[in-house]
């Protein structure tokens, strides 16, 4: 393959064969209950085969179809376990890997994008060291220095919006692949990032500030950006053993904790350090940087396309207070400061027991000292929320979520649905404090 897939009506009939493979795969599932097998052991097979098939074809595809398997990972950890557990190996397979394109096409690239600055480009590795949604990175020499070069996919832009508007057109019948979980919203925000994440130079620049912000510090490693044009990315090499995402797979309880609580410290802390917010959390973002005795050590970040530009080059300035409140247990003063913020419109009213009872347990990892996200907390979390017999799910209806904190309520989701993966035991409360002005 020379390049993504481009030809709308080729990508739109792969991908809207995965609702109808769904459907297919079901009807035969219910002629096996008819013909005496359980539910259970149908139902498991049919999961197993659709998550098959999804994996298969977003990672193919790559584009907007890869970046809407990689979000959709982050999240499976809200589902059930009977649900989720056929997906989960190949979803989290996407947080971590994407088949590769071939280096003549990668040459070529390089040729086009840096011109003269190509010669200054050695020992290029022809084997991806990674490859994602809509590039992949190579290793090579820049001047000598070992450096990561990120290339875009040639119709990386013309796949990313095509996918994204045929999987919006789609949402409603790809929503039985991943039972219990809106997909429009999801596919909205990824719209919404487009452009942003399709310019490097854009990225060069972020990633810039983030790297000053961060040099020196003893926990978080950012590169060094030696070049950036549209397509290509030069960044210093960063030395790892592999991302997050193997750490959910198969990481020990010391490494869960360490790199979790890295990770939250990260995310929490960017928007005061540096005026932007990392938007992308999904863990093949986050590399491990292990000490030289081999023990857990600092933790890389990496892809800085998704960044929040945050208004005047901070967090809204109540944030801190508010969740401050939220996470105490007189919620009198919170529906007041919820008001003067926008969350609840006039005429509306809403009882403060009522809220406590649905937001409480949402904010318990920062009102303890110390907390063990858990996918187990996380799918009761999913499933309380969702319950509409519940008292506590009017609730929803009546709180607005204004602009200004519509990407930062998003990416926190996330952050939590990877830590619940991770299983990581943190002290988010302390994090807090030390992040967000007006929370102690």
């Amino acid at each position: 393959m020379t390049e993504l897939p481009r030809k709308a009506v080729t990508r739109t009939a792969k991908l809207a064969a995965l609702p109808l493979g769904y459907a297919g795969r079901s009807a035969l599932g219910l002629g096996k209950r008819l013909g005496g097998k359980s539910a259970e052991v149908v139902m498991t097979e049919v999961q197993a085969r659709t998550a098959a098939q999804v994996f298969k074809t977003l990672g193919e595809l790559k584009g907007g179809a890869m970046k809407f398997g990689q979000a959709m990972s982050i999240f499976e950890a809200a589902l059930p376990d009977e649900i989720a557990a056929p997906y989960r190996e190949q979803l989290t397979r996407l947080q971590d890997s994407a088949p590769p394109m071939p280096t003549i096409t990668v040459r070529q690239i390089l040729s086009d994008e840096l011109g003269a600055d190509a010669n200054r480009l050695t020992d290029l590795d022809p084997e991806p060291a990674a490859a994602a949604s809509i590039g992949q990175v190579h290793r090579a020499r820049w001047d000598g220095q070992d450096v990561a070069v990120k290339i875009q996919y040639p119709g990386a832009g013309d796949a990313l919006r095509s996918d994204l508007r045929q999987l919006s057109r789609l949402a409603r019948t790809i929503g039985p692949a991943f039972p219990g979980i809106d997909v429009k919203p999801l596919i909205a925000e990824l719209q919404a990032r487009t452009e942003e994440e399709l310019d490097y130079r854009l990225e060069a620049q972020a990633q810039r500030v983030f790297a000053e912000a961060y040099a020196g510090d003893p926990d978080i490693a950012v590169p060094t950006v030696l070049a950036g044009t549209e397509r290509v990315l030069v960044t210093s090499w960063m030395e790892s053993t592999a991302s997050l995402a193997q750490v959910i797979r198969e990481g020990s309880d010391a490494e869960r904790d360490h790199y979790g609580e890295r990770f939250a410290r990260f995310l929490f802390s960017a928007p005061a350090r540096t005026g932007l917010m990392h938007a992308d959390p999904h863990p093949g973002n986050f590399r491990l940087i292990p000490n030289a005795d081999g023990t857990p050590g600092k933790l890389g970040v990496l892809d800085f396309g998704a960044v929040a530009r945050l208004p005047g080059g901070e967090m809204p300035a109540a944030i801190g207070t508010l969740l401050g409140l939220a996470c105490g247990d007189d919620y009198v003063p919170f529906v007041e400061a919820l008001r003067a913020e926008g969350f609840i419109r006039d005429r509306i009213s809403l009882d403060p027991d009522l809220l406590y009872s649905y937001l409480s347990p949402l904010v318990e990892p920062g009102r303890v000292e110390e907390f063990t996200f858990s996918r187990a907390w996380i799918q009761d979390q999913f499933a309380r929320l969702n319950d509409p017999k519940s008292g506590a799910y009017t609730v929803a209806v009546r709180v607005n979520l204004p602009p200004s904190y519509l990407l930062i309520h998003r990416t926190w989701v996330g952050a939590g649905g990877v830590l619940s993966q991770l299983g990581s035991t943190i002290r988010l409360r302390q994090i807090l404090a030390e992040t967000l002005p007006g929370f102690a």
